[in-house]
């Protein structure tokens, strides 16, 4: 039941711990990503399992079933990204937010300047069968239970202007093309996310992912 998973929450020690406040409440966008930065923060082994060709990134391009098949289609992803970065068939985009708020059991109520509350997150609470001594977790967990505390929320795109390039793709009845498109924006995607989330944490947090 509900009530026994909130029972089985993690017991966090917080007599001694003091939230850190981010130097900007507010939101801000990014109105454009530099494409080229990205690239090196690509995950590539989702793309392959976007292409059925189970392994792992750099692993699969040397596995012995499908590493030559793997190595040709990594390949052909290069040649793709280039022009589509050289040509900008997409860009990438991302707003980002930093609240303050108070946790109100297993919710987070975000406050103004004031400390009014003007909105909140409900957070779900895991409720399958844990081992003993395995708790119950919901985000609002790691919120401070007697202070006021902080919380980030962002929404991420890397598929603005890619329709034009998608339909001639799909009047010219290429698929391929048009699905290696798609595999490549969300990597971008996901490359983009990683990016906003280090310099949310570097910027406004004052300290780098480890």
């Amino acid at each position: 039941s509900y009530a026994e998973a909130v029972s089985r929450a993690p017991q966090l020690e917080w007599d001694n711990y003091q939230p850190p406040r981010p130097s900007f409440v507010g939101t801000r966008v990014f109105d454009e990503f530099p494409l080229q930065g990205l690239i090196d923060t690509i995950d590539w082994t989702p793309f392959f399992s976007t292409w059925m060709l189970a392994g792992k990134y750099p692993k699969i391009l040397k596995d012995e079933i499908v590493g030559e098949e793997a190595t040709k289609l990594f390949a052909e992803a290069q040649t793709m990204l280039d022009t589509l970065i050289q040509e900008k068939w997409l860009s990438a985009k991302a707003v980002f937010s930093l609240f303050p708020v108070k946790r109100v059991e297993d919710d987070a109520a975000v406050l103004d300047a004031s400390g009014n509350k003007i909105a909140s997150f409900h957070f779900l609470r895991q409720q399958g069968k844990k081992g003993k001594g395995v708790p119950n977790r919901s985000l609002a967990d790691y919120l401070n239970p007697d202070q006021v505390d902080y919380m980030g929320c962002f929404a991420v795109t890397a598929g603005l202007g890619m329709e034009t390039k998608l339909a001639e793709f799909q009047a010219a009845g290429d698929d391929y093309n048009d699905i290696m498109f798609k595999a490549l924006a969300d990597r971008f995607a996901e490359a983009a996310t990683e990016y906003l989330h280090e310099q949310v944490r570097k910027s406004y947090w004052g300290y780098a992912t480890s």
